[in-house]
């Protein structure tokens, strides 16, 4: 029963993102985990992974998508992956919070220490996930949060701690009614008051305003890479284009040109000298050859500015699979998912330039990346606006497209950036500095979106300092913990 008391859980806990953001949820869930862990004489290790098998199964089903409907799966094999891709992500990023809480928990249940404890054990794995193994950064707990009234903490601390205050909220709540502790009360009335004030704080300054147009080509996946199609896909984009030179910024999505560009060389001249005649900054994306010598070249997913922009940004974190595949010489060619248009790409360095618009730089990510936040922070440093670049095609009709519209906004609300959010298929988005969706196209039709956005001045705390001081506070409670429990037994 506790098991599947803790699938469900796992289940309830992603309700609180995109497209539902019903973040009670989100909330609700983690203090059932808290308190399962508590009452249960089940395997605690057990428990977290089944906790985070309904968290995958429910949150990531968008996998499937791609596997079945772009990558050829039959369906059984496409939910045989699906599983193996659950159960891999419930082992490394949430089975260990129950076996790593049940060894450094306190000898008093439902104490302070034993709050602070599993808050400590969740924000660590959190940031375990955004790096190990390359790292998979989604359904972090502070994006079901962001319309919480809580949001204000982003720009201090970013998603991981604002994910950090909602775990010590929920399960700080549920100890509190447990045992009436006033100095857990007072605490948490304290935290919430810091948090709920910190939305009134401006920590950036609003510059020059500039137009922009984001293009939506809306070219189906199934033959954007077709050869046949590849002038005929441009010709689209140039055509929807043709009415929006007048923008100070024109944006077409990741893989807007399926051409290498020295295939494309007359379309980016004829780009460029259409950006230069209309003071025009281009921004978009194409695959890209990087020379290795000898003759060989790596493929790179690519952004690229013209017209009055300058600079290229090739794409660093990858998508398994998508992008690249691990265990390639064993798994390429068994199944047509394997032999994905682009999986043979290579990434591009972890430091690169920004692009360089007139009105000063952007920082880009490409797709996925825009999950990783350390990676959008360290750019954001130096950039008055940020630009992602994405092809959400592959996720069809499902869930994925929207949690990572909503990972998007939370980039512009950690960095106090506008952030423009240009797709093949949707979500297309302008995003304001408090990572509301500002104007945004629908899904599934070819079209431009219009508006204004202003070039940001200034930094916010967790810009300049990232996720340093949260860990050291985090390690430093597990600290604690292990010389309590040591202390607590040399006394037996």
């Amino acid at each position: 029963m506790t098991y599947l008391l803790a699938l469900a859980l796992g289940a309830l806990y992603c309700i609180g993102f995109a497209p539902f953001d019903f973040w009670l949820s989100t909330a609700v869930a983690i203090g059932g985990l808290f308190w399962l862990l508590h009452v249960s004489h089940a395997k605690p290790w057990l428990t977290a992974f089944c906790f985070g098998v309904g968290k995958y199964a429910v949150g990531a089903s968008w996998v499937y998508v791609s596997i079945h409907v772009y990558g050829n799966a039959p369906p059984v094999l496409a939910g045989l992956l699906v599983a193996v891709f659950v159960a891999t992500l419930s082992l490394l990023f949430v089975l260990p919070l129950g076996w790593l809480y049940s060894r450094l928990r306190p000898v008093v249940p439902w104490a302070q220490m034993d709050v602070f404890v599993f808050v400590a054990v969740w924000g660590l794995l959190d940031w375990f996930s955004t790096w190990a193994f390359t790292g998979f950064p989604w359904l972090l707990p502070g994006y079901a949060f962001m319309q919480a009234g809580t949001q204000g903490l982003a720009p201090l601390v970013g998603v991981l701690g604002l994910g950090v205050f909602w775990v010590y909220l929920s399960a700080g709540s549920l100890a509190f009614l447990r045992c009436r502790s006033r100095l857990q009360g007072l605490l948490i009335l304290l935290s919430l008051g810091i948090a709920i004030g910190s939305g009134s704080l401006s920590w950036v300054d609003a510059g020059p305003v500039k137009s922009v147009a984001l293009v939506q080509g809306n070219i189906d996946q199934l033959t954007k890479w077709l050869p046949k199609e590849a002038l005929p896909n441009v010709q689209k984009h140039l055509q929807l284009s043709d009415d929006h030179w007048d923008a100070d910024v024109l944006i077409w999505p990741e893989a807007a040109i399926t051409l290498f560009p020295h295939q494309a060389q007359g379309v980016l001249e004829q780009l460029s000298d259409r950006g230069q005649a209309t003071r025009t900054d281009v921004v978009l994306g194409i695959p890209g050859l990087q020379p290795l010598g000898g003759g060989r070249y790596d493929i790179q997913n690519l952004a690229v500015g013209l017209g009055t922009a300058r600079g290229r940004f090739a794409k660093h974190h990858l998508v398994p699979f998508g992008e690249y595949v691990p265990l390639e010489g064993a798994l390429r060619g068994l199944i047509s998912f394997f032999d994905l248009p682009m999986s043979s790409s290579s990434p591009g360095p972890a430091l690169q330039p920004n692009l360089v618009l007139s009105s000063g730089e952007a920082a880009v990510a490409i797709c996925y990346e825009v999950a990783y936040p350390g990676s959008m922070r360290r750019r954001a440093a130096r950039a008055g606006l940020l630009i992602t670049l994405s092809n959400d095609t592959w996720f069809g009709r499902s869930i994925g497209p929207l949690q990572h519209m909503q990972i998007a906004q939370m980039r512009a609300l950690e960095n106090g950036r506008w952030l423009l959010r240009a797709t093949n298929n949707g979500v297309t988005a302008i995003v304001n500095p408090e990572g509301e969706i500002a104007a945004q196209l629908p899904q599934f039709e070819a079209n431009v979106l219009r508006g204004d956005v202003q070039i940001m001045n200034g930094r916010t705390p967790y810009n300049r300092i990232g996720d340093g001081p949260l860990l050291f506070l985090l390690t430093g409670l597990l600290v604690g913990a292990l010389i309590s429990r040591f202390n607590a037994g040399r006394r037996t």
